[in-house]
């Protein structure tokens, strides 16, 4: 049986969970997650439990959060003015918010704590630092580009 490989295009269904067993995404009432393996596409904890899977099987995968989107990094997280806010803003500690870079970028932050000057706003992704656990399904494999072609 042919065996998923770095530059092949998969098809995959999942269901991410966190440690404590808290689902983060799954793919279920949803098509499967289309990628090609060793892209970027997808974290590379991912990529690397895709590999070598076969058509129908069907896997849990552990992702260290190193292997995931990283470790948190405290210069990601800062006191903002609450000057700066909208009047009408209140800020509250979860409040998801998108923030401009000035030079076109946005990201997305989050609020972690609000002071009498300043909100703390946390810009690390919100899996950082978390380890995560993926039940896999191989449902495709589309192949990648082939390596010779017949004139």
């Amino acid at each position: 049986m042919q065996q998923a490989k770095k530059g092949d295009t998969v098809k995959i269904h999942y269901h991410g969970k966190l440690t404590d067993g808290n689902t983060f995404d799954s793919s279920a009432g949803r098509e499967p997650l289309e990628f090609e393996i060793g892209s970027g596409m997808v974290i590379p904890g991912f990529d690397d439990g895709v590999t070598g899977m076969v058509i129908g099987e069907k896997k849990t995968i552990h992702i260290p959060a190193e292997e995931a989107y990283g470790p948190k990094q405290e210069e990601n997280i800062v006191e903002f003015p609450k000057a700066q806010f909208p009047p009408e803003m209140e800020p509250e500690i979860g409040m998801q918010l998108n923030m401009s870079n000035g030079q076109g970028q946005d990201f997305q932050v989050v609020i972690v704590e609000v002071k009498d000057d300043v909100v703390v706003l946390d810009a690390n992704h919100p899996l950082a630092g978390k380890d995560l656990i993926f039940d896999l399904e191989l449902v495709e494999i589309a192949g990648g580009s082939p390596l010779i072609i017949m004139p």
